[in-house]
């Protein structure tokens, strides 16, 4: 952040947030067309050092970035939504307190004082500049064709097979430790689903290079089947090991949930019935689903972008933007040695993945 917003920053009266989601909203009025606007609120975003992680016609979002105890995280998500002639600026907080300490309010404050004053600093024809320079970006027009591409990386068939095979040994590894976890009375409601949902899908990080199968629609019937597993066999091998341990009378499988069913669960001295044991499974098929979800995402498209050159994927984008049709660009691809159908759609995959991690980014 540019030290003149530091001192100014300094000067705000905060208002507190009470909220589930805590936010603040203000807005103010401008003389901006739709496209200065975005340039100055684009330049406003820089100059507080805030992360730009989306931007259409008539918006912008940016994420505000925290360094404490040696790690980097995004405390508020700020968005500057261009409304008839007016501003309407608003920053929520993106973690899971319920009471913002007036840091949101901190926020649009010190965006709407940044934006007017970086407004300030420009007359019209430098106004106009900044436009045209937004739009060459925009529209790449300083990009340069390179006469040549890298060569394409040798044809790899997926294979569905893979992620498959591999989810399934897992889910039994994990189900059979979470029930000797289960058993032994030392399992945290939380932090093993979200164990588990890491587990699985730091897993499908290695699944998906070793398979080279990428369709995330498959896939995710992968993830769903590999959480039901995982805690159908849970509950058998607890089954089996309370018998085994206990050399009890074998009964059926069935009777035995029956029977934790009656039973209910109990935190610490704390029974909290069957509708308790039915708030816990319902949590562990929740946090694991989400959390496994969001790594294979990261995995995925990280995955996508790492296979393909860059470069490549800059001249078939380049393309795109200036309007091209599909079969147009894979008929540049092939020119510049890119010939083989598979290749081009890992391409397009590609760009696809550099969509989709935006995406996420704005989650």
């Amino acid at each position: 952040m540019e030290d003149k917003y530091k001192q100014y920053e300094k000067t705000i009266k905060k208002k507190h947030s009470f909220a589930w989601t805590p936010k603040y909203v203000s807005e103010f009025s401008t003389r901006l067309s739709t496209k200065e606007f975005i340039a100055i609120a684009e330049k406003t975003f820089k100059g507080l050092g805030w992360d730009i992680i989306y931007q259409d016609d008539k918006s912008i979002e940016a994420k505000r970035n925290e360094k404490s105890f040696g790690t980097e995280r995004w405390t508020e998500g700020i968005t500057a939504t261009f409304e008839y002639g007016k501003i309407k600026v608003k920053s929520v907080t993106l973690g899971n307190e319920m009471w913002d300490v007036g840091r949101n309010s901190k926020r649009v404050q010190l965006f709407i004082y940044a934006f007017q004053e970086t407004e300030k600093s420009f007359d019209k024809e430098k106004l106009q500049d900044l436009v045209k320079e937004k739009e060459t970006i925009n529209n790449w027009d300083d990009y340069v064709v390179p006469d040549s591409l890298p060569k394409p990386n040798e044809i790899r068939e997926p294979k569905f097979y893979i992620p498959i095979i591999g989810c399934s040994i897992l889910s039994i590894l994990v189900a059979f430790l979470l029930a000797k976890v289960s058993i032994s009375g030392f399992y945290i409601i939380g932090l093993f689903e979200f164990l588990v949902g890491f587990a699985i899908g730091f897993t499908f990080k290695y699944l998906i290079k070793f398979s080279n199968y990428t369709n995330y629609d498959k896939l995710h019937y992968v993830i769903l089947g590999t959480i039901g597993l995982t805690y159908i066999l849970n509950q058998y091998f607890q089954y089996e090991i309370i018998l085994y341990e206990n050399n009890y009378d074998r009964i059926g499988f069935f009777e035995f949930l029956k029977i934790k069913f009656e039973k209910g669960l109990t935190i610490k001295k704390l029974n909290t019935g069957w509708i308790g044991l039915i708030i816990h499974w319902v949590l562990q098929l929740v946090i694991t689903y989400y959390v496994t979800v969001m790594a294979v995402i990261r995995n995925l498209t990280k995955y996508q972008l790492d296979r393909v050159p860059p470069e490549v994927v800059d001249f078939a984008f380049y393309h795109f933007v200036k309007d091209k049709t599909e079969d147009q660009v894979r008929k540049e691809l092939a020119l510049k040695g890119w010939t083989e159908t598979q290749n081009q759609d890992e391409v397009f995959e590609a760009i696809g993945a550099l969509q989709t991690t935006q995406e996420v980014n704005r989650m």
